[in-house]
């Protein structure tokens, strides 16, 4: 009777297992040492509609067709041949971003292999999307606060939310993404052997008592301040990667990096760069914080790629500032960008705001010494550029719907 009701219940087990696989699109094999026939993984085949179809479904499908067969004849920008034991894969955390977007650029032309994870929150698709079909390629929507199991070799960890009106917005989330997310790609690391950059920030030296500040400089931060969830969320960051390199041998590199402009920057962000560009090309006045003597050091988007690759390249583990050493006051900065977008909109001043530091300037001896690295991009050569990229998505922003 045992016997009689093992065999049964065999038997139910078997033919529910059948009708899972042919439900789930396992067709039977006739012979049971030659596996089932796989259709051919081709667009056409997963478009293809359906007798009963909607006219509706029909059209969709027929967008989806036309999307692949654009995609299929798309000229992707040239990219290096790379050995195979050249070729690096790549993980940039952040990497539709406004600097993770411009370093994917950089290395997949390069000729390696790069995979982005982004959650979008200040990442942009438009950023990477001339990069979306090619081969070389990968776009996970990810956020990092959850672990991430995939095979790397580098990892350059530039998830973060960047800007005060951004980070201020959700300082929980905030210091998650700087802690939790930090952890889990150390983990990664860990277990894949790969390297580590993290992108910190010139915000870990808080309203800097020395001047300039060097890599030995402890900072002078406000630790329950608006900032704060930032300031200290990156100071955290910094300290567990050297934790993990002390108890784990995790290989690590920490770039401090200072106020970085260019193309791709968000428009709305609340930097001082992007603000007064927007404020002269709409000829709205330009919003000065305090007496507008407050200094800052402006570093081109493409200086500060190069820098992270070469630190990434080098043999040195210790924090590495990179920046733009020409100090500018806000007051003459404005001035600047009003010459060169043609504009007349006033200055006007307001309160200043409260943790805003007074003096930033980077001392990049270290970069110079360890990566043979300094900036070279002349201030309004790159705000030439920047103020043309911000007129064309006005342009396009602006535009009214029907238009599009």
């Amino acid at each position: 009777r045992i016997n009689t009701l093992l065999k049964l219940a065999l038997t139910l087990l078997a033919f529910a297992l059948s009708a899972f696989l042919l439900s789930n699109g396992f067709p039977p094999s006739n012979n049971r040492n030659t596996p089932a026939a796989v259709p051919e993984a081709h667009p056409e085949h997963f478009l293809s509609a359906p007798s009963d179809a909607s006219s509706s479904s029909i059209k969709d499908i027929e967008t989806l067709k036309r999307r692949v067969s654009a995609l299929e004849k798309r000229q992707f920008p040239t990219v290096a041949r790379l050995d195979w034991r050249q070729r690096k894969r790549i993980l940039i955390t952040g990497g539709a971003g406004f600097v993770g977007s411009h370093l994917a650029d950089a290395l997949l032309r390069a000729g390696h292999t790069v995979i982005v994870a982004d959650n979008f929150f200040t990442g942009r698709r438009d950023n990477i999307e001339h990069w979306i079909g090619h081969a070389n390629f990968e776009l996970l929507h990810h956020d990092i606060v959850n672990p991430l199991f995939i095979e790397v070799d580098q990892i350059y960890h530039l998830a973060s939310p960047a800007s005060p009106p951004n980070y201020q917005l959700n300082p929980v989330k905030t210091l998650k993404t700087n802690l939790v997310g930090t952890i889990n790609m150390l983990g990664l690391a860990k277990r894949t052997r790969a390297r580590l950059l993290l992108a910190s920030t010139s915000e870990v030296y808080g309203d800097p008592e020395k001047h300039p500040q060097s890599e030995d400089y402890w900072g002078n931060v406000n630790p329950i301040g608006p900032r704060s969830c930032y300031d200290e969320g990156k100071r955290a960051a910094e300290a567990l990667c050297y934790a993990y390199k002390r108890r784990s041998n995790v290989d690590i590199r920490v770039a401090r990096i200072f106020n970085t402009y260019g193309p791709r920057m968000q428009m709305n962000d609340g930097r001082v760069v992007s603000n007064f560009i927007l404020q002269a090309l709409r000829g709205q006045p330009l919003t000065v914080y305090g007496e507008g003597d407050q200094t800052r050091s402006f570093q081109f988007v493409t200086d500060l790629v190069s820098g992270l690759i070469a630190l990434m390249a080098s043999n040195y583990s210790q924090p590495v500032n990179l920046g733009n050493p020409d100090e500018h006051t806000i007051g003459e900065f404005a001035r600047t960008v009003l010459s060169l977008a043609n504009s007349s909109a006033p200055v006007h001043r307001l309160q200043p705001a409260k943790d805003d530091p007074h003096r930033r300037k980077p001392d990049i001896s270290v970069a110079k010494r360890e990566l043979a690295w300094q900036p070279t991009v002349l201030l309004r050569d790159g705000l030439l550029q920047t103020i043309h990229y911000f007129r064309h998505r006005l342009s396009v922003d602006e535009k009214p719907q029907n238009e599009l």
